[in-house]
């Protein structure tokens, strides 16, 4: 019956979305209380769960998408929470590669997994500031907002009422089965009134053409560089490459303390100072994870050495 099963929350969205955001406000707010977390990472470094380790019971998967590369993992790390004593729901807060279509069915074929788990809800978040042009160019982003139950608007503060009213509308025209709210820094807040707002015109998806594989690439950043220095090589290399890189983020130690560090396209958000704890994983400190088109770890290594010559 469903009410012996262990309901699973599958949390999706593009890269740099704001899910990790909006799952810390919830946790923080009681709404997912006593749910155990996987993250999963498409990089070797992780970093969410650093974010999330004093809200909740965090477990890691990281090295690539639990919907393709790491799938035996992730059912793997299923298996072993089912047959915990008292096991608690889960949230699964995916990689903004993965496709949720392809985690639900690898859980439903799962001869173990379907009398065991119920995916009781899949929550999608959109970023305001760049799905339309997304939902143009991009097959993956109209694949997450297809399956979703709910399509959480981030970051809604930063459009303009008939900006956020039209893409609430196209949303709605994508799927029009999900619910739809918006949220600020992963509180909700109100919708402006769409009903009588025209969507955006989408090519079908067989008129998208088909780009390049997106890639996953952790490089070391040499503490004696100096902060100074390295910050103005990230600032160049997102000024000329900051539409192929789409997400940045690790954990650099500074004169500060230890700073999360974290990138969306060319804007880069404000550094947090991370909790020097007991608990922290300091082996990916000073370790990068570029996410996008066009590059990998060498060619980033050879460009920051050059740069510091």
């Amino acid at each position: 019956m469903p009410q012996n099963r262990i309901r699973l929350l599958v949390l999706s969205g593009f890269l740099g979305s704001g899910k990790t955001t909006w799952l810390r406000h919830q946790l923080h707010s009681g709404h997912l209380r006593d749910r155990t977390v996987i993250v999963n990472e498409a990089a070797a470094a992780p970093v969410d769960d650093a974010l999330l380790a004093d809200l909740a019971e965090v477990r890691t998967i990281s090295g690539g998408c639990v919907c393709c590369s790491e799938r035996s993992a992730f059912l793997r790390t299923l298996r072993e929470h089912c047959n915990e004593s008292q096991p608690q729901d889960i949230v699964l807060e995916t990689s903004g590669l993965a496709e949720p279509a392809a985690i639900v069915e690898a859980i439903r074929a799962d001869p173990l997994l379907v009398h065991r788990i119920l995916v009781d809800e899949v929550v999608v978040t959109v970023d305001a500031l760049s799905a339309l042009e997304r939902l143009k160019r991009d097959a993956l982003i109209r694949a997450q907002i297809e399956t979703a139950d709910v399509l959480v608007i981030t970051k809604l503060d930063a459009l303009e009422g008939e900006a956020a009213g039209r893409l609430a509308a196209t949303l709605k025209s994508v799927n029009p089965g999900a619910r739809i709210m918006g949220t600020v820094k992963g509180a909700e807040v109100a919708l402006p009134d769409y009903a009588n707002v025209a969507a955006e015109e989408l090519p079908p998806l067989r008129e998208i053409p088909a780009a390049g594989p997106i890639v996953a690439a952790d490089i070391e950043i040499d503490p004696a560089m100096g902060w100074e220095v390295f910050s103005v090589w990230l600032s160049a290399l997102l000024h000329a490459r900051g539409d192929e890189i789409f997400r940045i983020k690790g954990v650099v130690r500074t004169p500060n303390g230890r700073v999360l560090l974290q990138c969306v396209q060319k804007s880069v958000l404000p550094p947090e100072i991370l909790p020097e704890t007991a608990a922290a994983d300091l082996r990916f400190d000073n370790r990068l994870a570029f996410i996008g088109r066009g590059f990998d770890a060498k060619r980033l290594k050879q460009s920051l050495k050059a740069f510091c010559g």
